[in-house]
Formats: C-alpha cells, sequence, structure tokens
C-alpha cells in the first residue's frame, strides 16, 4: 500500500486502498488490523481510518472480535454461498436482458460481439501467464460488461459490494481450483448465447457458470489449511 498525500476524501481513499488491499490478498483473511500501523502505513491520522473500518465491516470485509480488535474476515464457505445465489440471479437476469436487445438490434448485436470477444482475447492471455490478480480482473470486466449492458443499472450498482467479497476469494483460491480453461469456454459459450439472442440459453449458462464457480472455489478453500480464525 502506497503513503495517501492529497485527497478530496481521506477516509474514503484510505477505505478504498484498504479494501482493494483485502480483496487482493495482500491483507489476508485473519490479519489483525491495527489502526496505529494502517496510519502510519498510508500516511494519515486515525481518523480516517477508524471511518473506513466502519466502511469495511459494512461491506463483511472486516469483523470485530470482542476486545481484541478488528480482523480481516475469514473466507466463510457459508457467506460465499449467500453471495452466489444473489449473484446467480442477477448474472441470468442479465443475460436475459442483454440477449434481448441483441435479438431486436443488429448494431447492438455487433458491438458486444466485438468488444465480448476482445475480452475473451484478454482473459485467454491472463490466464495462460498464471496471474491470479490479472485474470480476475479481467475475468469481473467480462461479468461487469454484461450487467453493464443489460439496460438496468441497477444489477451492476446491485452487485458491486458482492464482487468485492468473491474478489477475493477468487484471487486466494482460484490458482488451486484449476478452472481456468473451463472458465473461459464458459464466457465464450455464454457470449455466442447473448449475440444469438436466446434469452433461455444466455440464463441457464449463466447460472451454469456461477454455479460451477461456485463449488469449484468451496471445493479449493475446503482443501487449503484454514487461517486462524480472528474469533477464537
Amino acid at each position: 500500500m502506497q503513503s495517501i498525500t492529497q485527497a478530496p476524501s481521506r477516509a474514503q481513499q484510505v477505505y478504498h486502498t484498504i479494501r482493494d488491499a483485502i480483496c487482493d490478498c495482500t491483507l489476508e483473511p485473519g490479519k489483525h488490523l491495527v489502526q496505529e500501523e494502517l496510519a502510519s502505513t498510508l500516511g494519515v491520522s486515525r481518523q480516517p481510518i477508524q471511518q473506513a473500518m466502519l466502511l469495511l465491516k459494512n461491506d463483511g470485509l472486516v469483523i470485530e472480535s470482542g476486545g481484541r480488535g478488528l480482523f480481516v474476515a475469514p473466507l466463510d464457505p457459508v457467506e460465499i454461498r449467500h453471495r452466489y445465489q444473489i449473484r446467480k440471479v442477477l448474472d441470468e437476469l442479465a443475460g436475459r436482458l442483454v440477449a434481448r436487445q441483441a435479438k431486436r438490434s443488429s448494431g447492438f448485436r455487433d458491438r458486444i460481439l466485438r468488444e465480448g470477444q476482445d475480452l475473451l482475447e484478454q482473459g485467454e492471455k491472463t490466464r495462460k501467464k498464471g496471474n491470479a490478480l490479472e485474470t480476475v480482473g479481467v475475468d469481473m470486466e467480462f461479468h461487469q460488461f454484461i450487467y453493464s449492458q443489460s439496460g438496468n443499472p441497477l444489477i451492476a450498482s446491485t452487485t458491486e459490494p458482492h464482487w468485492y467479497f468473491l474478489r477475493r476469494v477468487m484471487v486466494a483460491v482460484l490458482l488451486h481450483a484449476e478452472r481456468g480453461h473451463t472458465v473461459w469456454d464458459q464466457h465464450c459459450k455464454i457470449l455466442d448465447a447473448l449475440v444469438s439472442g436466446d434469452e433461455d440459453e444466455s440464463a441457464r449458462l449463466a447460472r451454469q457458470h456461477i454455479e460451477g464457480a461456485e463449488e469449484a472455489l468451496i471445493a479449493a478453500l475446503e482443501k487449503r489449511s484454514p487461517p486462524k480464525d480472528a474469533a477464537e
């Protein structure tokens, strides 16, 4: 994390910096967050740190353990399932809406095909490089592209807080899940269904993709040695 020198909203910058460090697993699950240390690292006072901690607790990324202080929240399989349940419904809806527009407009269809293929190419390149952060980043871009083309701006804003949580799960276990090729093959099939204007197939493939990712991530997570529970 870099020192913060200027900010129209110092607390917001601190929040974004710590949130990204948690999502990228620079600050790992179970990490004790000492506010004095964070303030020193970021070059700020304790006040914006305290404000950022409140926001991170609301996001579910930070937990409080009695008198022991604040910790990066553990990776909880139950919460992962809950968040994937929400994401599955929204991804199905986004798929249907994009396919519906593709069926009605050849210009829209040509554009999502072109932009979607660019993202697929980027994803394949990052997958081959084996860089988890970059691969997860492009994975997110692909899904957020679909949300943005759905015509319903509430889908993207509703999924945003869940992506913060899921991003760190994906970074933490992606390379252990061994789903890289499967993920991008499924992305390709989803794009094909969207471009063809098939609403039912787009929704079915989106649901199948999310369910597969959920099961693979939880299975990979359970194989890892669990981090020390901050609440113990």
